[in-house]
């Protein structure tokens, strides 16, 4: 009877960690997080500079640092404080939350176009490291 008690507790115990891991095998820490580093290009590599997505303030909106030297790409952009991610997968970078500098439209791959303003054409492709030098 203790070998039977012992086999269901150890049939649960399994059943557990595959419901939690997701039966895939790998668990929910393995998975890979978003980057929050960028590189902001203009008009196919012409110039670029560092910006990183920044701590989640609610939801779709997320603070930004854009590095001094932005300001070459467009001017203005350098005021840039905030993120928002919109549901259709635009992003918005903007000063005051509300009102875009420039907006992100996503692009082959995992990086983002700019449609607004219409010149200069900018991209924004993740970095992969944690830390924007520029």
């Amino acid at each position: 009877m203790k070998a039977l008690s012992a086999l269901i507790a150890a049939a649960a115990l399994f059943g557990g960690i595959q419901l939690f891991h997701g039966g895939s095998g790998e668990s929910a820490a393995d998975e890979v997080a978003p980057s929050n580093s960028y590189r902001l290009v203009a008009n196919g590599d012409e110039a670029a500079c560092a910006v990183s997505r920044g701590a989640e303030i609610s939801d779709g909106l997320s603070l930004l640092a854009v590095a001094p030297k932005c300001r070459r790409l467009l001017p203005g952009i350098e005021q840039a404080k905030f993120w928002r991610e919109q549901n259709d997968g635009t992003v918005a970078f903007s000063a005051n939350g509300v009102d875009a500098i420039v907006t992100f439209a996503a692009a082959d791959g995992d990086g983002y176009e700019s449609y607004a303003p219409a010149a200069p054409l900018l991209s924004l492709a993740a970095t992969g490291d944690s830390k924007s030098g520029d």
